[in-house]
């Protein structure tokens, strides 16, 4: 089983990007997935999750600007990213409980500057 992430990308303050996170391999279930990030000197940190039903939660920090979405039939998963403020750049990482398992993808890099 594998993650693949992808969509970062340099971004003007204000701006938007799309993440998307494909999971592959002998996949029985997938239960949440979701987006994490860890910028520079910092901890790894929680931005948003999705349940297998739909539910969602955000950090704080990225309500009414981040949304999360998932399309099961192709074991997706995404993160419109809008209003990017210089404090989003992070390495993104997207992770999902598959089998019973929790995967990582490798990372994608966010960087909001001017």
């Amino acid at each position: 089983v594998q993650l693949q992430a992808s969509g970062g990308g340099l971004v003007q303050p204000g701006g938007s990007l799309r993440l998307s996170c494909a999971a592959s391999g002998s996949i029985l279930i997938i239960g949440a997935m979701g987006w994490y990030r860890q910028a520079p000197g910092k901890q790894r940190e929680m931005v948003a999750v999705v349940a297998s039903g739909g539910t969602s939660n955000y950090a704080d920090s990225v309500k009414g600007r981040f949304t999360i979405s998932r399309d099961n039939a192709k074991n997706m998963v995404y993160l419109q990213m809008n209003n990017l403020k210089p404090e989003d750049t992070a390495v993104y990482y997207c992770n999902a409980l598959i089998n019973m398992r929790a995967y990582w993808g490798q990372g994608t890099l966010v960087t909001v500057s001017s």
